[in-house]
């Protein structure tokens, strides 16, 4: 009769600690699913989430054994803590721990705000000196164009101008070359007359030499 009594307490002991079991296991995947909805915003963030795993009691009663001796409940709770390697410098605020108060909760917001704000604004500030960059780029390249284009009109006019000024010497050295041709024939005719007058004087007419007519 004893013995059943004692069995009775250990059943209900046991039955005590499978509740209690059965609430921090559920505390666990609570805070487990706390803890995945910040996984994303840690890149380099390694959990090893806690667990529990608990001996089951031995109950060694032999009715047949001449001794009756009861087993006292083996039971051992190992739990291993949470590690974390945080390769970040940047602090991580943890939503799974219970300490935080919601005053923490509402603070860690408003950095976050405050921040998607900064961020916010320099993009912004950014995105305006990417076009500031590309209007002056388009003025640029449409100054050069027409520069080029005034160039090209400017090109075409000398190369007309110079093409006048080839025929023009051209013609020039045509004239040149007759005129050379005829003053060429002149100086032979002149030569020639004056051959025939000096064919045709006299022995003694002295014109010429200084001496006067009279």
């Amino acid at each position: 009769m004893k013995k059943k009594e004692e069995r009775y307490k250990r059943d209900d002991k046991t039955d005590e600690r499978a509740v209690d079991r059965s609430k921090e296991r559920s505390k666990d995947r609570r805070m487990r699913t706390r803890g995945d909805k910040r996984t994303s915003r840690k890149h380099d963030r390694k959990v090893l989430v806690a667990e529990e795993s608990t001996k089951s009691w031995a109950d060694t009663d032999s009715e047949s054994s001449s001794s009756s001796s009861s087993s006292s409940d083996s039971e051992q709770v190992e739990v291993h803590c949470l590690m974390a390697d945080q390769t970040s410098d940047d602090e991580v605020f943890d939503f799974s721990n219970v300490e935080f108060t919601c005053e923490d909760l509402v603070q860690e917001l408003n950095d976050m705000v405050h921040e998607y704000k900064s961020l916010s604004h320099t993009f912004e500030e950014i995105k305006a000196e990417n076009a500031s960059l590309k209007n002056s780029s388009i003025e640029s390249i449409s100054d050069e164009l027409e520069d080029t284009d005034s160039l090209k009109t400017e090109l075409s006019k000398l190369k007309i101008e110079n093409d006048l000024l080839r025929n023009e010497s051209s013609e020039l050295k045509a004239e040149v070359e007759i005129l050379t041709k005829e003053m060429s024939s002149w100086n032979q005719s002149a030569r020639a007359l004056h051959k025939l007058q000096e064919s045709q004087k006299s022995v003694y007419d002295r014109t010429g030499l200084g001496f006067s007519s009279s």
